[in-house]
């Protein structure tokens, strides 16, 4: 079960939707619903700013952001209150806010995240200086954090979580990550489709029944599995999303693969297609 389930709070349009989804995820788990709001001050900016003249940020506007990111988590908490979260917790990370969640992930079970996005503009008290808005968020949460991460589309509106459950299973080692820690909501869904997309192309992987092994380990944690092989000229991404969509499903769960680019990890393309298209929630780890 998840115990701890942390959320970025960045008090955005999208938090919403990614609310709706720790507040159901937390009262199914009876677990502790965690706000982790940033500044957006790093390291670097309050050494400069507390140490000399020539700081980027005024004090001042350090001020305001301060203010203005205990005032999101103070919304936060009313909000999750309102939705029938019984445990909930607010910490404001003084950096930036890829820093604080991967910092907050280590002692959680799940991180609640939405889809990179421009529309995630943050308020500001008037004349207060935003902070650095992170690019790649959830895929820097995702691929350099230690637990798997729920990527919630924008505009979910509160559906069956999980429903009937997408799985993507291509024998990796991602891919059993993912797996292990989805197993909690697999064990709750009304029934699991483990997909297997081109398997032949990866038979030293699957063996003589492609999926079997898998299907059994599932079964065995009491998850109402089902093996579905789909043989396709599409990309891998495209046909686990319409294989999503056809069941109705309410979550989605792969590995999340990445390569090595200038030396940052970057997605690997079947993953940014689900990063990208996931119709419902996607529970990924790497």
């Amino acid at each position: 079960m998840y115990k701890t389930i942390v959320i970025h709070v960045d008090g955005g349009p999208q938090q919403a939707s990614r609310l709706l989804a720790g507040a159901l995820l937390a009262s199914q788990h009876d677990a502790h619903l965690v706000g982790s709001a940033a500044t957006g001050v790093s390291w670097m900016d309050f050494a400069l700013l507390t140490g000399s003249a020539g700081a980027p940020i005024p004090i001042d506007d350090f001020t305001a952001m301060r203010e203005a990111t205990e005032a999101r988590l103070r919304d936060f908490a009313e909000q999750a209150k309102r939705l029938g979260v019984a445990a909930i917790e607010t910490r404001l990370i003084e950096d930036v806010a890829d820093f604080g969640l991967l910092l907050q992930s280590r002692y959680a079970d799940l991180v609640i995240l939405s889809r990179d996005s421009d529309a995630g503009k943050v308020e500001m008290p008037p004349g207060a200086r935003a902070p650095a808005r992170v690019r790649g968020l959830p895929e820097r949460v995702c691929l350099h954090g230690v637990r798997p991460v729920l990527l919630v589309p924008d505009g979910w509106q509160g559906q069956a979580l999980p429903g009937t459950a997408v799985v993507g299973w291509d024998g990796g080692m991602c891919a059993l990550r993912a797996i292990g820690a989805a197993l909690p909501l697999l064990q709750a869904a009304d029934g699991v489709k483990l997909a297997l997309v081109n398997p032949d192309q990866l038979s030293e992987l699957h063996g003589e029944d492609p999926g079997a092994d898998m299907a059994l380990y599932l079964a065995r944690h009491g998850v109402k599995v089902d093996v579905v092989v789909e043989r396709t000229h599409a990309t891998a991404g495209n046909a686990l999303i319409e294989i999503a969509r056809d069941c109705g499903a309410g979550l989605m769960v792969s590995g999340a693969y990445g390569h090595n680019r200038f030396r940052e990890w970057a997605l690997g393309g079947v993953t940014r297609e689900l990063f990208e298209r996931a119709p419902v929630p996607l529970l990924l780890a790497h």
